[in-house]
């Protein structure tokens, strides 16, 4: 066995848990997190039982969006004060009891309180864990193991749009949110029991940084509020907005659009929904692996330049195979975003508090899922997707002012370091 999984190098032989372990456990956690993108398959069973309109019924996904971004907002704190089984075990109870408890709602607002805001909350919680401890145990990584941790995220719904797609066609809506909250309270609350913090300032062993590492990372910690005064903070916030609204978007309506678009059937339909989540799961690991070799503001401006072509060819209205792919390719770069802003933001403003700064950003997250469900319900879809090949170009600046303006600080900062 690898030495740097027994030891940590930075307080001699001290005995660490297998840091692999560690991550396999987070990845499993969030593959039942990661189910909440395959709420279109629920959207028009939901739309028919509380005779809801698609916006009134799409809001579900929005409320359980944004309550998880505010959530892991101040998740990163709760973490550091009461340690990650703890908040992870929380998180999973109050996301497999909110889903549980989604299957008695009589209307739209319970269904709202449950499934949107406590299976939310749940799943804001139970998200920022993982991100936040393994940045800390692979140093060495930190593009391919946070891509890694989220990639079964992004899986969640290739494993439930078909399961899911089935259980309403067989025992219905309701019984189905039952059967699925007792299994992702199972899982996640079974996944928490094997998390650990690092060891302070652990690395694995003969394990230096590159010189290029070096350049690109923080000059020292950041405390949060130091990360909310830096301009940098906010063009990373704007960047993982921007990249959520167009794939959120595409997510919250696939089933109906392939419906539209396409002319299928539901279970038909469902397979695009399994193809996004496929992608998606695979470009957070394939982007954050990627961003460790040609940086993480590289990476940002390629999955904003590939989704401008993306939208504008989607909005021509493509038959079921080529809309597959263009899904497909959707779900990549929305993956690839939460896949490398993790690293990006603790190379920025360092992983000591990286659980802390990011879990903030993650307010991003409920902004995007606002406001690209929305414009997507609230137009017809190809004029909705025009816009968003729009948003996406303008989008492509903004990792470079990112990058310029982490030189600048850095650079500002190490003059004052040496006087």
């Amino acid at each position: 066995m690898d030495s740097s999984l027994t030891k940590n190098s930075g307080a001699g032989a001290t005995a660490t848990p297998n840091r692999w372990l560690i991550a396999v456990a987070a990845f499993f956690m969030q593959l039942a997190l990661g189910a909440v993108y395959g709420w279109s398959v629920f959207l028009k069973p939901i739309m028919s039982l509380f005779n809801a309109s698609k916006p009134e019924a799409n809001l579900t996904f929005t409320i359980t969006i944004v309550a998880l971004g505010i959530t892991a907002g101040f998740g990163g704190y709760l973490l550091s004060r009461f340690g990650p089984r703890v908040i992870a075990t929380a998180g999973g109870i109050l996301y497999g009891v909110g889903v549980i408890l989604a299957s008695f709602s009589p209307n739209l607002f319970v269904l709202y309180l449950t499934y949107g805001v406590i299976g939310g909350i749940g799943i804001g919680l139970g998200y920022i864990v993982p991100l936040a401890i393994l940045i800390k145990w692979f140093p060495d990584r930190r593009g391919f193991i946070t891509g890694l941790s989220v990639a079964g995220f992004g899986l969640g719904a290739f494993v439930t749009g078909p399961i899911a797609t089935e259980l309403i066609n067989n025992v219905g809506v309701r019984q189905t949110f039952l059967i699925l909250g007792i299994i992702y309270l199972v899982i996640v609350v079974g996944a928490a029991q094997f998390y650990k913090v690092a060891p302070e300032g652990y690395a694995p062993s003969g394990w230096t940084p590159t010189t290029t590492e070096q350049s690109n990372r923080a000059t020292h910690d950041y405390t949060l509020g130091e990360a909310l005064r830096s301009p940098k903070w906010y063009t990373l916030w704007l960047i993982l907005a921007l990249n959520v609204t167009a794939g959120a978007a595409l997510i919250s309506v696939a089933s109906p659009l392939a419906q539209d678009f396409a002319r299928v059937d539901e279970t038909t339909a469902a397979f695009l929904v399994s193809a996004i989540s496929i992608f998606n799961g695979a470009g957070r690991l394939f982007w954050g692996w990627l961003s460790d070799t040609i940086s993480r503001s590289i990476t940002f401006a390629v999955i904003f330049i590939i989704q401008i072509f993306v939208f504008f060819l989607m909005a021509q209205g493509p038959g079921f195979g080529l809309l597959l792919v263009l899904g497909a390719i959707v779900g990549l770069c929305y993956g690839g975003g939460f896949g490398t802003m993790p690293a990006f933001a603790a190379d920025f403003f360092g992983p000591k508090n990286a659980g802390t700064i990011y879990g903030v950003m993650l307010t991003a997250w409920s902004a995007g899922a606002v406001v690209g469900p929305i414009l997507i319900s609230s137009l017809d879809y190809k004029t909705a997707l025009f816009a968003i090949a729009i948003i996406m170009l303008i989008s492509t600046v903004l990792p470079f002012v990112a990058r310029m303006l982490n030189r600048e600080e850095s650079s500002k900062d190490r003059l004052e370091a040496v006087h």
